[in-house]
């Protein structure tokens, strides 16, 4: 069910692209989500951090800009995502005003302030990378090409392992499912759930990391998902190499 709504339902969050599993919504599908949220008078939460990391084939689209949901969606930015540096925890939220006031409400009781020389630098890179958009050099234009040669390679090596990837239409992460693997961790004793072992396996004996699928699941899903983990493909070409080894 895509859908599911009671008295007490305010907002739902959408994230596309998505994390883990890299898919990126189109623009009937937002429609749908779109339509239900006015039907059943609820807020959006749009998490669109990876929206300019998306691949051939595929568009990023704001379902803040359909019909009907400026005023009842709010949209998450990251500067983290959107100019590799994920250590310095600096974003952003748009939306409305009488929406927006609320989170402000929320940071000033919070964080209350972001580092300053941080905020500058962002503002810096956005002025530059927002004057040279038609430019293949932008960075929101060149990340994503050089990341899809990286997805497309990530993707072989899972192959060639015996693993099947799910290859993503956006973000920097690739799922796999491992089950064909078959890997006997019975001998470590422990009520996680498969995947967990499984990283934990694999970081021992092959020097590997990644992170458990289930990690994202509540516990009516976990199940159906404990035999998937997730690599990262935002890597140095020599990383890369290393995992082919």
């Amino acid at each position: 069910t895509l859908f599911r709504s009671n008295s007490r339902t305010k907002a739902i969050i959408l994230n596309t692209p998505n994390n883990p599993i890299g898919k990126v919504f189109n623009r009937n599908e937002l429609q749908v989500i779109a339509d239900l949220c006015m039907k059943h008078d609820v807020l959006c939460i749009s998490d669109e951090v990876y929206e300019w990391l998306v691949y051939t084939g595929h568009n990023h689209i704001k379902i803040a800009t359909f019909p009907g949901m400026w005023e009842r969606t709010i949209t998450v930015g990251s500067a983290g995502k959107t100019y590799s540096v994920t250590g310095w925890k600096l974003g952003w939220s748009i939306g409305p005003q009488h929406l927006v006031k609320h989170l402000q409400t929320v940071q000033q009781n919070t964080i209350y302030t972001c580092p300053t020389p941080l905020q500058e630098a962002l503002a810096q890179a956005l002025l530059k990378d927002v004057s040279r958009m038609d430019d293949p050099e932008c960075y929101f234009n060149s990340l994503a090409r050089e990341l899809e040669s990286k997805r497309d390679r990530m993707a072989k090596l899972l192959q060639e392992a015996g693993l099947s990837p799910v290859v993503p239409e956006g973000g920097y992460f690739i799922i796999a499912d491992i089950s064909v693997l078959n890997v006997d961790l019975s001998h470590i004793e422990t009520n996680e759930p498969y995947d967990y072992r499984f990283v934990k396996w694999m970081i021992k004996t092959k020097k590997l990391a990644a992170i458990p699928i289930t990690a994202f699941c509540g516990p009516e899903t976990q199940v159906q998902f404990e035999k998937y983990v997730r690599f990262c493909f935002i890597k140095q070409d020599r990383t890369l190499d290393r995992k082919s080894t």
